[in-house]
């Protein structure tokens, strides 16, 4: 048996692997960044052991450093989790010849399944159903536009080495194919190092989803049932569940055969997904699936399989690394209940889901405890999280603040149960997701199971927007700021010779003032009075602040307080505007371009003195292997370029100015 491990990961699945672990008595060892030496998985491991700079290239994907740490700690086996070294078939294999457990499939099935092209081959081979396509070697771009034409549109271009969405692009015409094409093989390159793509048939109203298979050394595999993954945002998961909707006996069986199949066909050993895109145009057929690819390694997603099938996923992976055969056959494996799982992102659904980096003043659900695992509750609410409160969201890695699991004995409670769950997240100091979790967990298609992977892309913005905070908490902010909050919930006194908020002999007590909310500065006119303050509002009758004891933080360490406050799900920054502040809204700034998020400025499409129209877009960031693009608000002239390509930027800085026309000419 495995004693002594060293898990190769960060964040929530360091602490997710390290629970089981500690719990079968295996020593645990973890490893950290400059950015995380304070992180919730070195202060739960065992041992800790620094290895590099915060980027993940001078720290977590350093495959010497992590040897070495190993090695020195007589480490017996290895966990890479997910993402980082988790399907880095060098890696496996120098684990290996080190004489240390890799904890994942033999470097040879993590090759095979690595690229998406031989993939494909193996499992025709294997008589696993794939989806029409170019899966070739030729990588000129006019063959490859011409394969497409024959494939027939629409098609997708997808990175042979990719995953997560990355590298990857719908073309709908053949109008749009080279513009696509150079930017699936930019993403590709950037985010695998390889830009070789394929090309295949878009599936119409495609559905998601996968089968969890599971092989040991004995020559053993099974399947764990299925998990729907559908309900995504640019190819990346929001909310998954398990069994997937309107799957019958029929289709389980033989998804369930091609994924044993695909698993065989490599001589596979360990956790493995494999995915499936469904045809769900007229409901789950035997013949409307086709295999995508295999994800060698753990999935972020496990615990709904775990909550559904009663089995720790990671025991099991530690158990097949350590050479035992798999606890159970087919035969012993059942369905119980319905599980869902909605991943918590510190990010802001109204800004294009900008992902937010800084510190979680304060971080708190209901369910404390944090898990249960699968032996324990056989329903009720998980919580998977590698932070806690007062711990940073760093911009170097991703933004997950926590999975929130649901297990329910059908799909309509896990839901209710998931929802309710998710309405007791208190975060402040970064902008969530909850909300648009909340609001898709509302949705009527998804409920009514009439979905697919286009749902959130066809709910359109007004599924993310964010409503202005009402004048009640505008006066709860400012009660906050101006420090007015008095023991046993008095504000001021009935005197008004005791009052220092605007003192006068008769008349209403009201005054004037500036409240800045997130950096837009707003007039607001207040009263006094002895419980509380009141707030005009846009029809004039005051409104009074109801009093809330979650979802508010201080933050006055600094010259300026400021509040942040959670309503409703929705993340507001409060501050009382600073004289240099005022002048800057004065001198009329609305052109002023600032960059949305860490990362690094990848592309400039404009030069000082170019003439803009609203919609043009000005510059890229990359953050996450991801490419955003920020546009012209309006029509004018560049000024002021401050950025160029390469540089790395922070989040607000100022880019540039678009002066408007009126303005130029």
């Amino acid at each position: 048996m495995i004693k002594r491990l060293l898990i190769a990961n960060r964040g929530e699945i360091a602490c997710r692997i390290m629970r089981t672990a500690q719990n079968m008595g295996i020593h645990t060892i973890a490893v950290y960044s400059d950015a995380d030496a304070h992180a919730r998985h070195v202060r739960e491991a065992d041992e800790a052991h620094h290895v590099g700079g915060a980027a993940a290239t001078d720290s977590y994907l350093r495959m010497d450093r992590i040897l070495a740490v190993a090695k020195s700690t007589e480490a017996d086996a290895i966990h890479p989790g997910y993402g980082f070294l988790s399907e880095n078939a060098d890696f496996a294999e120098q684990v290996g010849e080190a004489g240390i457990k890799f904890v994942g499939p033999a470097p040879s099935a993590i090759r095979a399944m690595g690229l998406k092209d031989r993939a494909k081959k193996i499992m025709q081979d294997a008589g696993v159903p794939v989806v029409p396509g170019y899966h070739g070697h030729n990588q000129t771009a006019d063959f490859l536009k011409r394969k497409a034409y024959e494939i027939g549109y629409p098609v997708l271009i997808k990175a042979v080495a990719g995953g997560g969405g990355k590298g990857m692009r719908k073309v709908s015409r053949a109008l749009e194919f080279d513009d696509a094409l150079e930017a699936a093989r930019r993403e590709a390159l950037a985010a695998f190092g390889n830009d070789d793509v394929l090309i295949e048939r878009f599936v119409e109203s495609p559905r998601h989803i996968e089968i969890q298979v599971f092989g040991d050394s004995h020559g053993n595999v099974v399947h764990l049932f299925e998990r729907d993954c559908s309900l995504q945002r640019r190819h990346q998961k929001v909310i998954e569940e398990a069994p997937a909707p309107g799957m019958t006996e029929a289709v389980r069986a033989a998804m369930g055969k091609a994924a044993c199949d695909a698993a065989r066909a490599v001589n596979y050993e360990g956790a493995g997904t494999v995915e499936f895109i469904v045809d769900g145009s007229n409901g789950l057929t035997e013949d409307g699936f086709f295999f995508m690819e295999m994800n060698t390694r753990l999935q972020v997603e496990h615990p709904v399989t775990e909550a559904i099938t009663g089995v720790d996923v990671v025991e099991w992976q530690l158990r097949v690394a350590a050479g035992e055969a798999l606890p159970m056959a087919q035969e012993d494996l059942s369905i119980n209940g319905h599980a869902m799982e909605a991943r918590l992102y510190a990010e802001d659904p109204s800004k294009g889901f900008l992902p937010s980096s800084g510190p979680l003043h304060t971080f708190d659900l209901e369910w404390e405890s944090n898990y249960f695992l699968p032996d324990g509750e056989t329903e009720g609410i998980r919580v998977d999280s590698g932070v806690t409160q007062g711990d940073v969201i760093s911009p170097h890695y991703d933004p997950m603040i926590a999975k929130v699991i649901a297990h329910g004995s059908d799909r309509m409670t896990a839901m209710e149960d998931l929802s309710a769950a998710l309405s007791t997240a208190n975060v402040t100091g970064l902008a969530t997701n909850v909300p648009f979790l909340q609001a898709l967990l509302a949705q009527e298609d998804f409920r009514a199971e009439r979905f697919d992977t286009g749902l959130i892309d066809r709910l359109g913005e007004d599924f993310t927007a964010r409503p202005e905070p009402s004048t009640a908490i505008k006066a709860l902010a400012m009660e906050h700021l101006l420090g007015l909050e008095e023991e046993e919930g008095l504000f001021v006194g009935d005197d008004p010779f005791d009052a220092t908020d605007g003192f006068q002999l008769v008349g209403t007590r009201e005054m004037a003032h500036q409240l800045e909310i997130d950096g837009v500065l707003e007039n607001v006119r207040v009263r006094f009075g002895p419980h509380g303050l009141q707030m005009r509002g846009e029809d004039g009758i005051p409104n009074k602040a109801v009093k809330r004891d979650e979802g508010i933080f201080l933050d006055d360490s600094g010259p300026q307080p400021v509040l942040y406050l959670q309503n409703d799900g929705h993340h507001y920054r409060f501050s009382l505007p600073t004289f240099s502040l005022i002048e800057d809204e004065k001198s009329g700034g609305d052109g002023t371009i600032r960059v949305p998020m860490h990362g690094k400025v990848i592309a400039v499409t404009v030069a000082d003195g170019d003439m803009v129209e609203e919609g043009d877009i000005l510059f890229s960031v990359e953050a996450m292997k991801m490419e955003h693009a920020v546009i012209a608000p309006f029509d004018g002239q560049i000024t002021g370029l401050a950025i160029a390509a390469g540089d790395q930027a922070t989040d607000g800085q100022v880019a540039l100015i678009v002066q408007s026309r009126e303005d130029v000419a």
